[in-house]
């Protein structure tokens, strides 16, 4: 039996008999003919009510309650709320979005996206940042519909002409954890953590010089859209952003008139009929509102990719072209490297060394002590000493805190088998360096080394500053979450990666850089990584975009945005997985990175209507009342499972997952359909690479148009041999691509992918 939990519930829109003057009136009669047992403290009461993305309400149920609900004829479903999670200067100039040179095409030509809106549903805003001054910009969009909800905090005067709305939902987040303390939280629209500011500022901050945090990363910083106006949709609080704050976010922004939905949130992966978030974006997608969300950092591990949803352009992380390397200097002579953000006074150069521990092997409680948890450390095994600490449990920054408290000077963070090789840089608040596992095995090997021949390891760490124009770059992030897609294989996720290492920008003023309570430094700028930090790049970019082509539907965006990615880097080779230093695949980067001034004349897009995501949930075998509570549409299924598989939505990509069962040979065919964008009177030719192991064939081999805006239909075969000893369970994945091109000006590129599983 449960204490009540929160549920959202969908509810016939059309059935609201006439007595009640709104639908709000209606929901809470609903809630008040449902029993209240001696137990429940409270009648039902309407969390929140839906009507634009969704119809129906939130509200906190007992399970008697909840099961009473279920039988009243207007009610369609019942959706157990989530707790979703964040996922947290040069790179527009890495993207090729300078305002000067010819590359700057794409802000010319979109004034910079100036009658655009972009909403941002994340932690709030830090509105007094110079990244979010209206200076040059013209008035308001006339259809915008939003508002600036004030308090104390947050006046009138924190919108202006760049700001243009500001909402905050908390109404799910206090029904589950009581009233927010406001001494640590705003309530209001107002950022008590950095993360709403700093995503907001790179999909769409104003040029501001000098830039820089802490005297690193020196120079101009600016949003993806600098002309853009944000709205502000804050649903994350201390404890968590909650669905049914996140599907008012989603509603408000809708009926607000915003373009672009950026959301940099997420939580576990459930069926999209389950899933507020998939809910909410294909209400926004419905409405003609681009949406982009982070993949998640659960990488680098396999089906770790969450908002997988295919009416979402799904983002994940890679380098950008400059780092902050440091160097260890161990007293065995030897010097490995590292990567840091720290500023404060240094360790006296590379001569000075200081005895270096390792918590784990010096007694007390050694699994804590090696994570460097709270509490965890001896002072008089650490007082004076450099530590070196194991990531995990709590935040990297955190570590360096429980080491400067136990008197540490500095701190060494090592990567665990499963980070792998992949380098985060933070603002510590003492001296300190991330350095990858292979790194942190060889200074544990050291120390116990120096032990046994009882002399005391030693070491130091030099900090060097900014270095751009890094090779090879980009890469995949480790902590970019990857494919395969676990809730439907066969569309390809993520979509596309985008900068998020290291990525500098605004930041608010009662946070420290690092994160921590006690960090009292202040800065204006902050350096992030995170997939949260990849998504509002492309939120801008699909703003710029929809400014250059208005007429371009969401599906058309992402298409753009996925057939003109690239996934060589900066030495013209595949680009390479951070976490291991080999060749990445698909599953890690999707159709590639993202690439501004392609994604402006892709050539050829592939379109998709609500209608065809109707048809793949048919082809998935959802319910019909399944597919109604995701798209609010009664679904005749008949034609859409006549008309072939979920593989046969049109999207840039394709992908098929063959299970063996002892079969040697097997067979599919994907169609698609392409609309011309680019030049009239055009010829396309194909060439195709295919998976190895397999044979591909296109039909027609050339595709003809006469006008732009014309529509051709092409069917890709794919037979595949079977891959001998796969063991039960295990899959085997092959990668190739089928590219159009119109003889030089236009390439367009889908990658496909082959996946073989043995049954279990």
């Amino acid at each position: 039996m449960f204490m009540s939990k929160t549920f959202i519930v969908q509810v016939q829109y059309d059935a609201k008999p006439s007595i009640f003057p709104t639908h709000r009136h209606w929901y809470d009669s609903s809630l008040s003919s449902l029993p209240t047992t001696t137990t429940a403290t409270a009648a039902a009461t309407v969390i929140h009510t839906y009507d634009t993305v969704f119809h129906g309400f939130s509200a906190k149920l007992t399970a008697s309650q909840l099961n009473h609900l279920k039988t009243l004829p207007h009610i369609l479903a019942v959706i157990p709320e989530q707790v979703r999670r964040l996922h947290t200067t040069r790179s527009p100039q890495f993207l090729g979005l300078k305002t000067t040179d010819s590359a700057g095409t794409l802000l010319k030509e979109s004034d910079f996206g100036s009658d655009l809106v972009i909403g941002v549903i994340d932690t709030g805003i830090w509105p007094e940042r110079e990244s979010f001054n209206d200076r040059s910009l013209g008035p308001v969009p006339a259809k915008w519909k939003g508002q600036c909800v004030t308090s104390g905090d947050f006046t009138a005067a924190a919108c202006n002409r760049k700001i243009i709305g500001a909402r905050f939902f908390c109404q799910g987040y206090e029904s589950t954890n009581g009233k927010m303390n406001e001494t640590t939280e705003f309530r209001s629209p107002r950022d008590s953590d950095g993360h709403g500011t700093h995503t907001s500022s790179i999909v769409a901050g104003r040029y501001v010089f000098p830039a820089s945090t802490l005297g690193y990363a020196h120079g101009v910083a600016s949003g993806m859209a600098p002309k853009a106006r944000i709205s502000i949709y804050k649903v994350c609080w201390n404890a968590g952003c909650y669905d049914s704050d996140i599907l008012a976010a989603f509603d408000s922004a809708v009926s607000d008139g915003v373009d672009v939905i950026s959301l940099s949130v997420g939580g576990v992966v459930v069926p999209y009929y389950l899933d507020a978030i998939a809910i909410g974006a294909f209400g926004a997608s419905d409405h003609g509102v681009f949406v982009s969300a982070s993949a998640g950092n659960g990488g680098p591990g396999g089906l770790t990719v969450t908002n997988i949803a295919p009416w979402v352009t799904t983002v994940g992380a890679g380098t950008i072209d400059r780092d902050f390397p440091d160097d260890v200097h161990l007293g065995n002579g030897k010097i490995v490297p590292g990567v840091s953000v720290y500023s404060g006074p240094g360790l006296g150069g590379p001569t000075r060394l200081y005895s270096l521990v390792y918590a784990g092997s010096e007694g007390g409680d050694g699994y804590s002590a090696s994570l460097c948890l709270e509490g965890s450390l001896d002072p008089k095994t650490v007082r004076g000493k450099i530590v070196l600490c194991d990531r995990g449990i709590n935040s990297r920054a955190a570590k360096g805190e429980v080491v400067k408290k136990a008197g540490g000077v500095g701190m060494i963070l090592a990567n665990g088998v499963f980070d792998g090789e992949g380098l985060v840089a933070d603002c510590h608040i003492l001296p300190a360096t991330a350095v990858g596992a292979s790194v942190g095995d060889e200074i544990r090997k050291y120390i116990i080394t120096a032990e046994k021949y009882k002399s005391p390891a030693t070491a130091t760490i030099v900090f060097k500053g900014t270095r751009v124009n890094v090779r090879p770059a980009p890469v995949v992030a480790s902590f970019s979450a990857r494919g395969p897609n676990p809730e439907s294989p066969e569309i390809l996720k993520p979509d596309v990666i985008a900068p998020g290492l290291n990525i500098l920008a605004a930041w608010p003023d009662r946070v420290g850089p690092s994160g921590i309570p006690s960090d009292k430094r202040r800065t204006e700028f902050n350096i992030l990584s995170g997939t949260s930090m990849a998504c509002p790049h492309v939120s801008g970019l699909g703003a710029l975009l929809k400014a250059a082509h208005p007429e371009w539907s969401p599906a058309a965006i992402r298409s753009a945005l996925m057939t003109t990615a690239y996934t060589v880097d900066n030495r013209n080779e595949t680009m390479l997985d951070e976490s291991t230093g080999n060749t990445s695949t698909v599953l890690d980067f999707g159709a590639g990175h993202v690439h501004p001034q392609k994604a402006m004349d892709p050539g050829l897009i592939y379109d998709l209507s609500s209608y065809d995501y109707v048809n793949f949930l048919c082809n998935s075998n959802y319910t019909v009342q399944n597919i109604q509570t995701v798209t609010r549409r009664k679904a005749d299924c008949s034609g859409a499972r006549r008309a072939g598989h979920t593989g046969n939505l049109n999207y840039p990509s394709l992908s098929v997952v063959f299970q063996q069962y002892g079969k040697h040979k097997m067979s599919t065919h994907f169609i698609r359909t392409v609309t011309n964008v680019g030049d009239r009177n055009s010829v396309y030719k194909v060439s195709i690479r295919p998976p190895s192991g397999t044979s591909v064939t296109v039909q027609p081999e050339k595709l003809v148009f006469r006008r732009v805006g014309q529509k051709l239909n092409f069917l890709v075969r794919v037979q595949a041999q079977a891959v001998k000893q796969l063991s039960p369970g295990s899959s085997n994945v092959k990668s190739g691509s089928v590219v159009w091109s119109d003889g030089g000006k236009h390439i367009v590129t889908s990658p496909l992918v082959v996946t073989m599983q043995q049954p279990l």
